[in-house]
């Protein structure tokens, strides 16, 4: 999901710097809610650190390689947001992010406010959906395939149409930028299909070591009914 450099450039950048505000503005109501509801600032500093931690290994460690105008990685935002609640898991992709680029891909960092938009509106979005399609009586460990299915697959379709659009915006609709496009959606497709898998086998987990978890390191609704 990381846009390569010179896809969106010159003053056309500047709409990324009023999106990522706008994505900041919703990672600070989604961290609010956290600390309001969920154990706490001490349960959200933890939780964020896990976070970060984990997606800077899913950038650098997992599998990622690049097609057409993007690169596709194994970001798992559903389970991140499953496993320890939308505001840890927004605070981790933004600072995962910006760890892999200061140490590892500084050509990256021009693109931050870009790849922070199209990491966090889609989170803000499931977070959303999570509460239509979750009946406020099952906590998450007992969610369905279909649920989590219909998650996963709008955390990674935001970050496609996301793609797409800076895409579109910056290099316009051109036979080449049409196919690069292209090519990246149909490679994350891949992702669509394993994430749902993975949320299951996470959450299977948790379930499994529910009597030895501590309670604060893990989203609420993880294990417990709403409240």
């Amino acid at each position: 999901m990381h846009i390569e450099p010179g896809v969106v450039g010159g003053a056309k950048i500047a709409l990324s710097y009023a999106t990522a505000a706008a994505s900041f503005g919703l990672a600070a109501k989604m961290t609010v809610d956290t600390i309001r509801s969920d154990g706490g600032f001490t349960a959200l500093i933890g939780r964020s650190v896990a976070a970060a931690v984990l997606v800077f290994c899913f950038f650098e460690v997992f599998p990622h390689f690049p097609v057409g105008v993007s690169e596709v990685h194994f970001i798992l935002g559903s389970t991140l947001y499953l496993v320890l609640g939308a505001g840890p898991a927004a605070i981790g992709l933004a600072a995962g992010l910006l760890l892999q680029g200061l140490f590892f891909a500084p050509s990256d960092l021009p693109q931050y406010a870009i790849n922070v938009t199209t990491l966090i509106v889609p989170l803000w979005a499931i977070s959303l959906l999570a509460k239509r399609i979750i009946q406020p009586n099952t906590p998450y460990v007992a969610v369905s395939y279909s649920q989590v299915l219909a998650l996963s697959a709008a955390y990674q379709g935001g970050v496609v149409a996301w793609v797409a659009f800076w895409a579109f915006y910056g290099s316009g609709f051109g036979a080449e930028n049409l196919a690069s496009v292209g090519a990246f959606s149909i490679a994350y497709m891949s992702v669509i299909i394993l994430e749902p898998l993975a949320d299951l086998g996470v959450l299977a987990i948790a379930k499994a070591l529910a009597p030895q978890s501590t309670p604060r390191w893990f989203y609420r609704r993880l294990h417990h009914a709403a409240s």
